[in-house]
């Protein structure tokens, strides 16, 4: 039973961690220090939603209905594409982390929910093959494994969103969030030509 946890655990935390939109955001937010807590809750229940629903079988009808996931890609790489260009705009003008205008907390759950949402890759990862690992467990331990993916969801979201305050007053010069920015930017432009292409 134990062991079923653990591969779960560390399952979800390989396809997790691997850099992304949505990682990538949380980590502005928490080194900006804006609703940090928001941005992790809306992570950590969209993977939970969508891990339990795998395990409980939608990864099969995600599968049958491949459109789905076509619609999906398409919106997801438009919104990333704006994303890219947003951030491509904050590099022009930059500002020091204590000069960046707050957002609210309406704009910035939302912005999480589409970065979550929109990526058919999360459908993917958590819903198919995450349910379909959690499966292959036996009915005796499939939640035990959904369980420990859930973990790692909440143990690297929190520890993202949360450590990368620490770092917050080391990014002070406005210099350093062209960088930053347009960094995120390009990652943007790269992840939505991926998202087109695969």
């Amino acid at each position: 039973m134990m062991t079923a946890g653990i591969t779960g655990l560390l399952t979800g935390l390989a396809l997790i961690v691997a850099i992304g939109a949505q990682n990538a955001f949380v980590l502005r937010q928490g080194i900006r220090r804006e609703h940090v807590g928001s941005v992790v809750a809306v992570c950590m229940a969209g993977d939970a939603l969508l891990i339990v629903g795998g395990t409980a079988g939608i990864g099969a009808l995600v599968t049958r209905f491949p459109e789905a996931l076509e619609v999906l890609r398409w919106a997801g790489a438009a919104y990333l594409v704006w994303f890219a260009v947003r951030s491509f705009m904050a590099a022009v003008k930059p500002s020091a982390l204590a000069q960046q205008a707050p957002r609210s907390r309406h704009s910035i759950v939302a912005t999480t929910a589409a970065l979550t949402f929109l990526n058919p890759h999360v459908y993917l990862d958590t819903v198919v093959l995450l349910g379909s690992l959690a499966n292959q467990q036996g009915p005796g331990l499939r939640w035990t494994f959904a369980g420990g993916a859930v973990t790692g969801s909440v143990l690297w979201f929190s520890a993202l969103g949360y450590g990368a305050r620490a770092l917050a007053g080391v990014l002070r010069s406005p210099r350093t969030w062209r960088w930053i920015d347009a960094g995120i930017g390009v990652l943007m432009l790269i992840l939505a030509v991926r998202l087109v292409l695969h």
